[in-house]
This record gives structure tokens, sequence and C-alpha cells, in this order.
């Protein structure tokens, strides 16, 4: 279908995002797609393993298509959003449970719904190209396919860094981080893919692995994180960092601001609530509570118009900023959703255990 290609290749399957117009961005259809071929190849004895790879140089997946979101905001149907994130997050949840191997091949743009296409899988291969991040916080929204999962499994205080600066990172980074698992120059992915698809043979994957061109970042910022971004809300994080007097402070302020200060909240509290759980299914539910308000409740209606819409850059958040938002409008995102509203993800049976 357009925008991606499911293809038979050997002993695997292949998913191959292609829409380098959109930098591989996910529509609702495509999701869909994706979703059913997973269905499909589950129990496909042919299918020995599953590659998810990004054909545009550019990008492995920027995320959803957010002007798809803005086209049903737009015209009165939050529903037709909501529908989306909760075939999106369906989507994750069995790409991540997937009884077979699922390796994924990590370059360029890797960012929101890219996170959750690539960095739930089993082996996570990032290239030098890769430029990893959750920015959603910038457009009024939160970490979501599962990417509060993976902030809440990082290292320190990097979930809550970020989660409110949406700063990027390359391959070793995301390494650090816990996005991807090893470094394999892009060079190498041709021949590693053709034996994978001919073998099925994952374990060559540590064979081809090397080392990351250049250091890790965030480990080398790791204990100033830790210090600057122990807050217990997002209001504390931002009392020290306007305290500071360390030039990574003023720069973490810098990079923050602008940013939606409930969706920054929100994405505060949800980082700690999933802190030592192992259970994707769990961070899936508590985004899809705020994903289905953040239409009428939210600010995410104005972040589209501001950053993608009209691109003024000049956002009016409900909030001044993260130190005003009242802890009770937190919790009204994040409360359960009434029955019938929910996120079910029954129909893909009980969770396996022992998944990442």
């Amino acid at each position: 279908m357009t925008g991606v290609r499911l293809l038979r290749d050997g002993v695997a399957g292949r998913i191959v995002i292609d829409r380098p117009e959109r930098h591989n961005a996910l529509t609702h259809a495509m999701v869909l797609a994706i979703d059913a071929a997973l269905a499909g190849w589950s129990g496909d004895p042919e299918v020995a393993i599953v590659m998810v790879e990004g054909a545009c140089p550019r990008a492995f997946c920027a995320g959803g298509d957010l002007r798809e979101l803005a086209a049903a905001a737009a015209a009165g149907r939050p529903e037709a959003a909501a529908a989306f994130w909760r075939d999106e997050y369906r989507m994750v949840a069995r790409l991540h449970e997937f009884p077979k191997p699922v390796i994924a091949f990590l370059h360029g743009f890797t960012m929101g719904g890219g996170v959750g296409l690539g960095c739930h899988a089993d082996h996570r291969i990032a290239g030098e190209s890769l430029s990893c991040a959750m920015p959603e916080t910038a457009i009024g929204f939160v970490p979501d396919t599962g990417g509060s999962l993976l902030l809440a499994r990082a290292p320190g205080r990097i979930g809550e860094y970020l989660a409110l600066t949406a700063a990027r990172m390359g391959a070793a980074d995301a390494i650090h981080a816990g996005f991807a698992d090893v470094f394999v120059p892009e060079a190498d992915w041709p021949a590693l893919k053709a034996e994978l698809a001919a073998t099925g043979n994952w374990k060559r994957i540590a064979d081809a692995a090397g080392r990351p061109p250049g250091p890790a970042r965030l480990a080398a910022a790791q204990a100033r994180i830790d210090a600057l971004f122990a807050g217990e809300t997002s209001a504390d994080i931002l009392r020290l960092l306007r305290a500071s007097p360390e030039p990574f402070a003023a720069e973490a302020l810098a990079a923050l601001c602008g940013h939606a200060p409930l969706a920054m909240a929100a994405a505060v509290e949800m980082v700690h609530r999933l802190r030592g759980t192992a259970s994707l299914r769990r961070a899936l539910e508590l985004e899809f509570r705020y994903a289905a308000r953040a239409m009428a409740q939210g600010d995410f209606p104005e972040g589209i118009r501001a950053r993608i819409l009209d691109r003024d850059g000049a956002p009016r958040w409900r909030h001044a900023d993260a130190a005003a938002v009242p802890l009770h409008e937190v919790a009204r995102m994040l409360q359960p959703l009434p029955p019938g509203s929910r996120l079910d993800l029954a129909e893909l049976g009980a969770a396996p255990e022992g998944r990442r």
C-alpha cells in the first residue's frame, strides 16, 4: 500500500516504510496495514524473523502524520484522532510481543511514533545518521507509543531530560539511554539484511556490531542531568534549572522554552509512575488516557496550529509555564477513562512474560 511495503523476503517478513515526502510519517492506513501484516506473519511458519526499516534516506520514521490528525481536529472529529492512537498503540504492542525476533534498523529521523515502531524491537540497530528524539511536549502532547516506558527505564533522570527538552540522540546516546542496542555502520546494512533474510540468524548482528562514532554526550552529562532533573514535578525541575548557574542548565532551559506546560507536567508524572515497571501495555494505557483527552482538554490542537499549520512558532498554551500547572489538572489528564473508552489490548491475548 502507499507509504509502506510489506514484503516476504526469504525467511523474513519486511516492513519497509517508504514515504520520503513526509520523512516516513505514519498515516492511519499505514498503521492498520502494519498491524495486519504482523498478525498474519505471527502464525506463518515460513516467517522466522521480522525486519523493520525505512526506505527514506533521511528518516526511519519521523512519527505519526500530524497533518492527518490536524485535519481531524479541524473537521471537529476528535474521535478520528483517538481511533488513530488506539490502532497505533495496538500495533506497537503487537510488534513488541511478536513471538519471533524483530530487528529494527534505525537511521535518520526516528521520533515519536518512529520510536514506537523501532525501539521496542528485540534487536535495535543504530546507524551513524540516527537522530532519535521524543519531541511531543513541543506540540502539546506527551511521549507516546511506549516512549514513556523507554524514558522511565533510561539511566538516572535522563528520561525526564529527554521528555522535557526533546533532545536528539545519535547512536551512542540512543544506546546509552536504552533506545537502541548496537551500532552497525550503515554501509554494512545491505549485506546484513540479505544474510538475515536468507538465514534468519539474528546472532550475526553481534558479529556486525562496532563502536559508535563519537562518545555518548548523555553519559558525559549524566551527573548534571541527575542533579538538575531530580524534581518530583516539572515545576520542581524548572525551579532547579532556574536556580542553577551552570551553562548546562541554561541550555536545558532554552531547549524546553516554548514547550507546552501541561504536557511537560504530565510527561514527568508518567515517567515517575512507570519507573520500575516492565509492562509496555501499562505504559500504552497511561499514554492513551492523555491522548483521548488531548484534543478537548489539552494543548495538542494549539501545538499543531503553531508548529505544523501556521508555523508561527507562537503557541498560546493554557498555562504560562510548568510552575503554573495545578497538580489536579495533571491528575485529570491521566485518570482512568470511562468503560468503553479505554485502550483494550485483550484481543492480543495475555501479555507474554520476559519481554524487553
